[in-house]
Parts: C-alpha cells; sequence; structure tokens
C-alpha cells in the first residue's frame, strides 16, 4: 500500500470516536462533532490549500491500485457495524437526554460522512456489486433513492432549474432542505417509472426500482422495530435524517448560485468545471473521499475519486468543506461571501 492510499485510511478516525461516542458518557458522546465541526474546520484556517495535481504516471499508478476500491469496500462493513453496535447502546437505561443526542447526532454523521459520501462513490461504478454496496449504505440513511436521482437526474440537470440539488442564487439552505428532499424523491419515482415503461414492465411491481427501494427500507425498520422496540427506532430514524440533512448541505454548497447556459428550448450546455464549486483544503478532500474536487467529479463522473483533478476554471468555496457548511448555517453571511464571488465571476466572464 502506498503513502498516497494509506491518508484515506485517516477518515476511520470518526469510526473510532463514534465508538467512544457510543461506549462512554458526558462530553465522551459528543467527540465526533466537536472533531468534525470544531477541530477539523479551524484546522483547515491554517492549512494551505493544495491544488497541485498527479502526473500521468502518478495517475496510471493510482488508477490500477486495487487498494483505493478495497478502502470503500471496508466501510461497507464498518457502516453496519457502527449501526449495529449504536442500536445496542441505545438500550443503555443510564443514558442523560443530551448522551442520547450526543450518541444519535455522531451515528448521523456517520450516515452522512460515509452512509451516504461512500455510497455515492461507488454509486457511479459500473459494476454491479459495487453499485449494491452503495444501495446498503444508503439503506442506512433511508435515503435509497438517492442512487437513481443522483445518477439520472442530478447529473443531467445540475446547475440548470431543472434539477432539485442545484441551490439559487439567494437562497437560504433552510428553504433549499425542504425543496430538494422532497422533489428530489418525486424525481426519482419519475425516472424509475420512466425506465419501467421502457422495458414494457409494470410500475407497480418489482421491477421498479422504487418500489424495491421503498420495501428494503421498510424492511430495515421493521426489523429495528422488532429487535429493539419503538424509541430507539425512532433514534435510528432521526441519525439517518440528519445524515440526510448532511448530504444536503453539501449539495447546497456545491452549485450554490452557479448556473449553466440555456442553448435551446430545455437544452443547456455541458457541464464544465465551472459549474461547481470546488475545495482543494486538504483535510476535508480526505475525510471526504475527494468529493470536494467536485467540479472534476462533474465534468467527468466516471473519474474515481483518487484520479479528481483540480481545474484552475473551477470557482473555489472559502474554505474546506466542514467550514463551508457552517458558514451555509448563517445566510446572512453566506450570501455575503458566496455573492461577490459570483458577481466576480460574472463580471470576468
Amino acid at each position: 500500500m502506498s503513502i498516497r492510499v494509506f491518508k484515506y485510511i485517516s477518515p476511520i478516525s470518526f469510526y473510532a470516536l463514534a465508538l467512544l461516542s457510543f461506549s462512554l458518557h458526558g462530553w465522551a458522546t459528543w467527540l465526533p462533532l466537536l472533531y468534525a465541526w470544531v477541530l477539523i474546520p479551524v484546522t483547515e484556517l491554517f492549512l494551505y490549500s493544495n491544488d497541485s495535481n498527479m502526473n500521468a504516471a502518478e495517475q496510471e499508478l493510482a488508477r490500477k491500485n486495487d487498494w483505493y476500491d478495497y478502502m470503500l469496500y471496508v466501510i461497507v462493513f464498518f457502516q453496519y457495524a457502527a449501526v449495529g453496535y449504536f442500536l445496542f447502546s441505545m438500550k443503555d437505561s443510564h443514558l442523560l437526554w443530551w448522551e442520547t443526542l450526543g450518541r444519535i447526532f455522531s451515528m448521523g454523521l456517520l450516515c452522512g460522512t460515509f452512509g451516504i459520501n461512500v455510497a455515492h462513490e461507488l454509486g457511479h461504478r459500473v459494476n454491479k456489486y459495487e453499485q449494491l454496496m452503495a444501495k446498503a449504505l444508503l439503506a442506512t440513511s433511508l435515503y435509497m433513492h438517492f442512487f437513481i436521482e443522483h445518477n439520472k437526474g442530478h447529473h443531467k440537470n445540475v446547475a440548470t432549474p431543472d434539477d432539485p440539488s442545484s441551490a439559487r442564487y439567494n437562497e437560504p439552505v433552510y428553504t433549499f432542505y425542504f425543496r430538494t428532499i422532497f422533489f428530489s424523491y418525486l424525481s426519482a419515482w419519475k425516472i424509475a417509472n420512466a425506465d419501467c415503461r421502457k422495458k414494457g414492465r409494470s410500475i407497480f411491481s418489482l421491477h421498479n426500482e422504487m418500489v424495491q427501494a421503498q420495501l428494503i427500507q421498510l424492511s430495515l425498520l421493521a426489523a429495528i422495530y422488532f429487535l429493539f422496540g419503538w424509541t430507539i427506532t425512532l433514534y435510528f430514524f432521526a441519525a439517518a435524517f440528519i445524515g440526510i440533512a448532511l448530504l444536503e448541505t453539501v449539495n447546497y454548497i456545491e452549485h450554490y448560485g452557479l448556473q449553466r447556459k440555456q442553448t435551446g428550448s430545455g437544452m443547456y450546455e455541458r457541464t464544465m468545471p465551472h459549474h461547481s464549486w470546488n475545495s482543494n483544503h486538504v483535510v476535508g478532500r480526505v475525510m471526504l473521499f475527494e468529493l470536494s474536487r467536485h467540479s472534476d467529479h462533474h465534468y467527468l463522473a466516471s473519474k474515481k475519486y483518487q484520479l479528481l483533478e483540480h481545474h484552475t476554471t473551477a470557482p473555489q468555496l472559502p474554505t474546506g468543506y466542514p467550514g463551508s457548511m457552517l458558514l451555509s448555517l448563517v445566510p446572512p453571511l453566506w450570501f455575503y461571501v458566496m455573492n461577490r464571488k459570483i458577481r466576480k465571476m460574472q463580471e470576468a466572464s
């Protein structure tokens, strides 16, 4: 295993802190949150932003190195192990209300950073077993429709009014949550139904991917209820919702205020690097498996995470993903910073 691969082991630190959260009491239950939302954002304020790319030889070595894939496969096992341990830990009758919240938010962090983020990477693969792992990870956040809508909807319609996952200029993140969650779900149904009709299948059958997703997620909830009861089922549901909120906050900062030019009725220019906000801050890049090099991901969605590159034309977020997500939660500050960046881009074009 090369040193380039080794750096992607560092996100396992989230799991280590989550295990402490699920095992201990007091402020230890909040350790993953302090790490993710205090230590990392503060660190990225002082660390340099690295916009260097690998040369052709290094890219070829990275492309052929299977360890980059093995890292993702291991996370599928870790995520389900974490869910199981979380559920058992919530049976602790001595937990105080704020310790309960700490464990729920810690599990929610895993749902967002690994359950959905790693599923996003695997969901772009062509191998069926990798896509199956992606769906399994999404189930831990009760967000399996993301696999359908993201690949067949978002990547087609990104940075246009037709995409519910692209934030509008001056749209606060809090109203964005309602719009993207509701309309992304509806979009996934429309896509899955259309796929069934193309194949001559009934939309009310197991051939419909959305029907499959609902049944799997309901079965998961039923199993948790049967084994742990209503209260812990609600705790799991809350953690899954936190994971969803994290995903949608990421969606918000990735495309805020950026628009592709319309070239005809319902037609838009090709998605280019300047249609996604990018971040080269090293800690966030590694912790999120290069998700923050989002401009290159949309430019060529089939490219694996270890090969994503910096583009000089890609607009840059003011800091790494964690810090930018926190900034977005204060709309006046977010608009002050980001709208100025957008105006400068428009003046330069």
